[in-house]
């Protein structure tokens, strides 16, 4: 990927910079969720940020930057939870971590998930690179961990990279399919203990396909 949200210091000035960027990348999130990328402007998104466009243009040079910065972010929240599993780790409890904490994404951060779909499903063109580079290497790193988890008798042979596409679909799903499952289960819209209760769901379902125990 070719934009990042520069690191921020404790300076006054860098402090006030990551409250700007991260109430525009709030915005551009809202408005993306919305619109699309072709149906967002620079324009729409200031008047959401409640700034001047001429600020917009100051962080982020286009609307291509911006929206690559968003998905950016996006990714990063969702690598975050992958990050620290290591072949020691007890695959149970990893998984269950990782689980509940993709559901809470979903639940906080609905319409983050929801662009990254749409890109996805649009061809990821935004995303070429990042997913041709440095990701791919991560995502082997992470299909790792689970193959010595396998090989150390810790959870059944299955597929780790089935699996990784698993825990991804199925924690997004009540993200970019709230509409959906709304209508159907006669909701208005999913509360958090819905989510909690779905997620415990998930964690017994996948574990024990993992010959693993739940611990809930």
């Amino acid at each position: 990927m070719t934009f990042e949200v520069p690191a921020h210091g404790g300076k006054p000035a860098s402090r006030i910079r990551q409250k700007n960027e991260e109430t525009i990348i709030k915005a551009a999130e809202d408005e993306f969720a919305r619109h699309g990328f072709k149906g967002t402007s620079m324009n729409t998104i200031a008047l959401n940020a409640g700034l001047p466009k001429a600020n917009l243009h100051y962080y982020f040079t286009n609307k291509l930057g911006l929206y690559v910065a968003v998905l950016s972010n996006i990714l990063e929240l969702w690598d975050s939870t992958f990050n620290t599993l290591t072949a020691e780790d007890d695959p149970a409890e990893a998984l269950t971590r990782y689980i509940r904490a993709k559901m809470e994404f979903s639940r906080r951060q609905p319409q983050a998930s929801r662009i990254f779909a749409m890109e996805v499903i649009s061809g990821g063109e935004c995303l070429t690179e990042y997913f041709n580079q440095d990701y791919r290497a991560w995502f082997q790193g992470r299909a790792a961990v689970f193959q010595a988890w396998i090989d150390a008798g810790k959870m059944d042979p299955v597929d780790p990279v089935n699996l990784i596409f698993l825990l991804w679909g199925s924690t997004q799903h009540y993200a970019d399919f709230a509409t959906q499952i709304c209508r159907v289960s006669g909701r208005t819209k999913l509360t958090k203990q819905d989510m909690e209760d779905a997620g415990n769901n998930l964690i017994r379902i996948i574990l024990k396909g993992c010959g693993l125990t739940p611990a809930i």
